[in-house]
Order: C-alpha cells, then structure tokens, then sequence
C-alpha cells in the first residue's frame, strides 16, 4: 500500500487504540495468557521489593542485625534492580521517541 493511498481515519484509529494502553498485548510462551502490562507491573513490583529489601538490610546492618555478607549481597541486587529499570526506562523513552517521529 502506498503512503500517498493511505486513509487518514485508519490512521487516527490506530492512534487512538495505542492510546488506550497495552493491556491488550499477550506475551508469548507459557501457558497462562500474561498481557505485557500484567508483566510489566510484576517486573515493577518485584524490582521495588528488591530495593526495599536493600534499604531495610541496610538499616539491619546499622542496628548490628545483619550479617555484612548479606546486606552486602542485597545491595549489589538494589543497584543491579536499579541499573536494569534505568536502563529499560532510556529503551522506553527512546522507542516512544522514534515512533513519535514517524510520518503518519
């Protein structure tokens, strides 16, 4: 299909529906029908919990409550989980970005 044959309506149509989330985006492998927004909110829950641990390992380890291999070993997987949603963040942004620039 030419650019120059292609109905302005359709267009709008398919903007409007992206609009409307990714909820509707199954992920493929597994048996249980996960979308991409259910795995998105797991991945974001989990990577907070990671970063709560480490905050409270190392509130232990001031009380003396911790062992420093431990709170050692949940800060390095804090600032991984960190490096990691930073980096997928950027990705994000960036695919936003060129679809934005894209001609209609």
């Amino acid at each position: 299909m030419a650019i120059d044959k292609l109905n302005p309506s359709a267009a709008a149509n398919v903007y409007a529906n992206t609009q409307k989330g990714v909820q509707g985006i199954k992920v493929a492998g597994g048996d249980d029908k996960q979308t991409f927004g259910d795995m998105m909110l797991s991945a974001t829950k989990d990577s907070i919990a990671t970063m709560k641990h480490g905050e409270k390992m190392q509130a232990d380890a001031v009380l003396g409550k911790a062992d420093l291999t431990d709170v050692v070993q949940a800060v390095t997987n804090a600032e991984l989980t960190l490096q990691t949603v930073v980096a997928l963040r950027d990705k994000m942004l960036g695919a936003y970005q060129e679809i934005m620039r894209m001609p209609i």
